[in-house]
């Protein structure tokens, strides 16, 4: 079975019911699935086919729905660019995919000789029948490329069966479905909102409402004028919500159903602050580009703190060295026309994910930070948000990043980073986490920014912090 197969429980089923508002405009299921139809008959005449890509390069908007669901029902790979991205990250991408097109704002320039259709510009017919093609849940769906922050960005192969075993797996075990108000503020070219929300949406049959962009500012007004009763965000997004007054944080915590969070660790203190403030425990999960989302909180049952829950149904995890190796349908096809990428991430068909965890007695999983940030010191082992975790939770410190540093002694030691909320001095913070951690696991230094540098799904970029100076 493929994606628009699965849509159509929606497009069909629910045909004549309110699917989406945005921007002051709401659309039935049959409105979308009748203005997809009429951007896959403008993609055929523009020469696109099964197989091409499709990059796109936009902010959330109603268009980009059109075209991701034009591309699927047309076999067109769907090919999203991070719209933080400049020029240097945007050609590797239209290099790497040798798009037909990339479709852009009318203002945007694009770098390359890709050709560039402007989103405004793009002339669809005024009705079009369901595209006749055929397709297969092997078919790819979308070219995802990763963040990059090791490295070159590689392309992910999603197909059309890891994101409907995904999305089946997140409405069934987070009971999603046609009774809800689902508000996204999450960026759709990121699998968050895309593999996620979109999927979730269009499958399970809510109403969603879709945000061009989380504003902190206009937050509380979105929630208390649509009331939603499920809510996908990041870390940093949960920070902002805790800055919503007392009487705001009870009425939206009334008719809300799930807060879930994830593309970066939740910090144990505002995982309490926000339960306490808005009276629903946050739902972590954990996923990834190349494998969507793997293991999860259960819905019903213990939301532990600090872990990212148990493996999803059909999902199976391991540890192997430290490391999470997963496999299961969720699990990409491998990396865009790069072989030995594809070979180096696979253990046996277990996909090495790079994330250190450790796993309880009865299945949780912790992570531990990536494999790549471990530091070892003196032959001990050192995972970085051990120690951020600590640092955020004092009353001084907003956002800690730890790194290692070579040392001619040690091999490595760790070095903090840390955006202040009020003047600390660094002997104040060192001495605290003398009365907390292993000697081995303090700092060597503590070092003020104003801001640490992130991915547009709050990631920490650690590799772009400032070179550190003894």
């Amino acid at each position: 079975m493929n994606l628009p197969q699965l849509f159509d429980l929606s497009f069909q089923g629910r045909r004549d019911q309110v699917a989406l508002e945005f921007a002051g405009r709401t659309f039935t299921f049959g409105e979308i699935d009748a203005r997809s139809n009429r951007m896959a008959a403008l993609f055929t005449t523009r020469g696109l086919e099964r197989g091409d890509r499709l990059c796109v390069y936009l902010a959330n908007c109603l268009e980009l729905i059109d075209i991701y669901l034009a591309c699927v029902k047309l076999g067109v790979i769907f090919v999203p660019i991070n719209i933080l991205y400049r020029e240097r990250e945007i050609l590797h991408i239209l290099h790497d995919a040798e798009p037909k097109a990339v479709i852009a704002a009318g203002n945007e320039a694009m770098p390359g000789t890709t050709p560039l259709w402007r989103v405004d510009e793009l002339n669809v017919p005024q009705d079009a029948p369901r595209p006749q093609v055929a397709l297969d849940g092997d078919t790819p769906a979308a070219l995802v490329y990763t963040s990059g922050t090791t490295g070159v960005s590689k392309g992910a192969i999603l197909t059309h069966n890891n994101f409907a075993a995904n999305a089946i797996n997140l409405n069934t075990c987070w009971a999603i479905d046609s009774a809800d108000r689902f508000l996204l503020a999450l960026p759709l070219f990121h699998v968050h909102a895309l593999g996620n929300g979109l999927h979730c949406w269009l499958i399970g049959g809510c109403r969603m409402k879709l945000l061009e962009r989380f504003e902190h500012q206009k937050a509380a007004a979105e929630f208390l004028d649509f009331r939603p009763t499920l809510f996908f965000g990041v870390p940093t997004i949960y920070v902002r919500l805790l800055s919503f007054p007392e009487e705001v944080a009870r009425e939206v915590g009334g008719w809300m159903r799930l807060f879930v969070s994830g593309s970066a660790p939740l910090p144990p203190h505002i995982f309490a602050e926000f339960r306490q403030k808005f009276g629903h425990t946050i739902l972590e999960r954990y996923g990834m580009t190349e494998t969507l989302m793997s293991i999860s909180n259960p819905y019903i049952g213990e939301r532990r703190a600090g872990t990212v829950g148990q493996p999803l149904p059909g999902v199976s995890a391991r540890i192997v060295a430290g490391e999470v190796q997963l496999r299961g349908p969720n699990v990409f096809a491998g990396y865009w026309r790069r072989e030995e990428a594809t070979l180096a991430a696979f253990d046996n068909g277990w996909f090495r994910t790079g994330d250190m965890a450790e796993c309880s007695a009865d299945g949780f999983y912790t992570l531990l930070g990536r494999k790549s940030d471990l530091i070892i010191s003196g032959g001990f082992n050192i995972y970085p948000r051990e120690i951020e975790d600590f640092l955020t939770e004092q009353e001084e410190v907003a956002e800690a990043a730890v790194v290692g540093i070579p040392d001619p002694l040690r091999g490595e030691v760790p070095v903090a980073y840390y955006v202040p909320t009020r003047p600390i001095a660094a002997a104040d913070l060192e001495a605290r986490c003398r009365a907390a951690l292993a000697s081995f696991k303090i700092p060597r230094s503590f070092v003020p920014v104003d801001h640490l540098p992130r991915t547009a799904l709050g990631k920490v970029q650690k590799h772009l912090l400032p070179k550190h100076l003894d």
